[in-house]
């Protein structure tokens, strides 16, 4: 894999991925993401060295699917690493239905493979099963597992908003890499004690999803911004003003400590910010490669903005 940004392997598998990769959910419309921010987006991070690319179906209703396929399908495909995710199925007038089973989970590849315009997927999650713990379990997961052990797919996920459920699925199942989106953040470190040092023990590889928290990790804070992406509450405004005006101290851009944050922890193989246009993507990749002091680190430890027992 030729690119100058740093790469991991994710465990149990051969498959390397980037260290900084793409989150495709913000390519849909509803986002305010053009087909042409799309695509610039894409190619943007290509270019800047990204190799993987995380999409979904329920991202867009399959428009996110279909952006990554038309840009990715151009270049080679051993060129990068591409993960999608099944348990919600695309109906024809574009609303998303939860579906588990296998015979769903085995539609599902198929609709996406014919949207990205690609012979294969190389990583697939089980997308949000908050409510179908059982059936993703003991449907989607052996589907999923019986492809990887066919060399269909090279690496099995699950993919959520929340840790608990994942630390049930790393204690029920052999998963090589989770997506845990918004949950080991600068500003929430509630999967850091239970749940990082489980991924540790299991060798599950953890892929940060949302590290920017929605919004206020990448705002200016002079305008209303989002947290889970909803409104931000004051207090959470209020540590983020002071985690900033750290960062300032030492001339350091609040983006860059927020992406680098998670890449710190030895669980954490992969951050993937979600961009909606090639600016955005560009920062990403700018920020990913500021060098920041470590005593900016431990300052933040020092005034209680962060976990003492965070490793950075």
């Amino acid at each position: 894999m030729e690119t100058k940004l740093p790469i991991s392997i994710i465990p149990n598998t051969d498959v390397q991925i980037t260290q900084l990769g793409m989150g495709g959910a913000p390519l849909q419309d509803k986002w305010g993401t053009t087909r042409e921010d799309a695509l610039g987006a894409l190619r943007t991070a290509y270019d800047g060295g990204v190799r993987y690319f995380d999409t979904a179906p329920f991202y867009g209703s399959g428009s996110s699917e279909i952006y990554n396929g038309e840009f990715l399908s151009s270049i080679s495909r051993n060129s990068f690493v591409l993960s999608s995710k099944v348990g919600r199925l695309i109906q024809p007038d574009k609303t998303a239905t939860f579906n588990y089973s296998r015979e769903d989970v085995l539609k599902s590849i198929e609709e996406s493979l014919t949207r990205l315009n690609l012979d294969s997927i190389d990583i697939l999650f089980i997308h949000d099963p908050d409510d179908h713990y059982e059936e993703a379990l003991t449907q989607a997961y052996p589907t999923i597992a019986e492809l990887k052990s066919q060399g269909v797919i090279k690496a099995i996920g699950v993919g959520m908003n929340q840790w608990e459920m994942l630390a049930k699925f790393a204690k029920e199942a052999d998963f090589d890499c989770f997506l845990l989106a918004g949950r080991y953040t600068l500003l929430d470190h509630s999967a850091l004690d239970e749940f990082m040092p489980l991924c540790l023990e299991k060798n599950i590889g953890v892929i940060i999803g949302g590290p920017y928290n929605s919004g206020v990790l990448a705002s200016d804070l002079k305008t209303e911004t989002t947290y889970f992406y909803e409104p931000a509450p004051d207090d959470i405004v209020t540590k983020t003003r002071a985690i900033k005006e750290i960062c300032e101290r030492y001339q350091v851009p609040l983006k860059a400590v927020a992406l680098q944050f998670g890449l710190k922890h030895p669980a954490v193989i992969s951050t993937i910010p979600g961009p909606r246009n090639s600016d955005h993507m560009l920062e990403n990749i700018k920020m990913s490669q500021v060098d920041i002091n470590p005593d900016l680190w431990e300052e933040l430890k020092h005034e209680n903005l962060i976990d003492n027992n965070c490793p950075l």
